[in-house]
């Protein structure tokens, strides 16, 4: 049984889990908007709104929380200077998961995520 297990393991081990997770914040924050899985969106999409929050404050130790997870120093550049003080008055809901319908090839369902304007 399942009781109060709340992330998703999404068929990976912790490790791999970390990276895809890792790697697919720093694409966001980039690109600004992705496409991927639907389960993927929903589970990557706490993670880029709690790096969000903490990059708002813009203080030295959430540049460094932020560095420990996004290792591309660009992009971590990116969400100071661009992406937190767009959202500086925002409470929370950063981010937005639209539904596009089936993958041809599997039939998993496909979602954007992207930043909120």
């Amino acid at each position: 049984m399942r009781h109060r297990v709340a992330k998703k393991k999404l068929d990976r081990n912790k490790a791999h889990r970390k990276a895809l997770y890792r790697n697919l914040v720093t694409a966001l924050f980039e690109h600004e908007r992705i496409e991927t899985t639907l389960a993927k969106a929903k589970a990557v999409r706490p993670v880029a709104e709690k790096l969000i929050t903490i990059a708002r404050r813009g203080d030295l130790h959430s540049r460094r929380l932020t560095a420990a997870y996004i290792l591309d120093k660009e992009v971590a550049k990116k969400l100071f200077h661009e992406i937190a003080p767009r959202y500086k008055d925002r409470p929370g809901g950063y981010t937005r998961i639209l539904k596009l319908g089936r993958r041809q090839g599997d039939g998993a369902e496909m979602a954007i995520l992207e930043l909120v304007e």
